[in-house]
């Protein structure tokens, strides 16, 4: 690649903490210039930012609700005007909510993880596809989709609205992988299994990888730096004829 082309520019939503941010800070190691999209934590979001500047990169932290046309549409034009291209999409952000069984699941609950999870995506990936394509003019690309082993296992008794739109997302990701294949862009899926990240917290359970690593094969719980490098090997040249796949990053989950 040309100097004149400048670094390749990597979106990760969700940046602000765990896998994230992981994955914000490896792709500012690796040579990436880094877009960092959040919701509410402002000051994590700025400070992976300077991470990504203090190893050299560009840095982009942007507030956008991934699950909003409009604020998806806003965080694209802000990565045009700063960077002028895009090269990797890391499709990171997510939620869940507290363990619950199905019949007690409240139904704006339900809208809200399928909204983040599912669609959010979805949203996501169009705005990049317009850009990565060749068939609208651009160089091609890659987008990587974190999905989640709970896409396989179903979380029973804990999130299986997670787990059910996590499946969804599996499924886009298939979908999207064989319409673009031949326009440049390499649609993959990663799944992460039980990592120590913050989100654990927000299901009601912060210590559930402890209770749970017994089960792993590797017989104990991942790190976000684990799912990053995974993300950031499925980005780059070496994965280059990786597509419509998954890697599963779960100790053997």
């Amino acid at each position: 690649m040309s100097a004149s082309q400048g670094a390749p520019v990597l979106l990760v939503t969700g940046g602000s903490r765990g896998v994230g941010a992981a994955t914000a800070r490896l792709a500012a190691a690796q040579g990436y210039d880094v877009a960092i999209s959040y919701v509410a934590n402002e000051a994590a979001a700025h400070a992976v930012a300077a991470d990504v500047e203090a190893a050299g990169r560009r840095a982009l932290p942007f507030r956008a609700d991934s699950a909003d046309p409009e604020q998806v549409a806003a965080l694209f034009e802000a990565i045009d005007g700063a960077f002028g291209r895009i090269d990797v999409l890391v499709n990171n952000a997510g939620m869940l909510a507290k363990q619950s069984r199905m019949e007690d699941l409240g139904f704006e609950r339900m809208q809200r993880i399928f909204a983040v999870n599912s669609i959010g995506p979805m949203l996501c990936a169009q705005q990049a596809v317009r850009r990565m394509s060749h068939r609208h003019g651009g160089r091609g690309g890659v987008i990587i989709n974190v999905s989640s082993a709970s896409a396989r296992l179903g979380s029973p008794n804990e999130y299986v609205d997670y787990a059910a739109s996590k499946g969804a997302l599996e499924t886009f990701t298939i979908g999207l992988a064989k319409e673009v294949a031949r326009e440049g862009i390499r649609v993959v899926g990663v799944r992460p299994g039980h990592i120590y990240t913050e989100m654990h917290a927000s299901g009601g359970e912060p210590g559930r990888v402890d209770r749970v690593k017994d089960t792993i094969l590797m017989g104990r719980g991942g790190q976000p730096e684990e799912v990053a490098r995974a993300i950031l090997w499925l980005a780059g040249a070496e994965a280059s004829f990786v597509t419509n796949t998954f890697l599963d990053v779960t100790g053997g989950k």
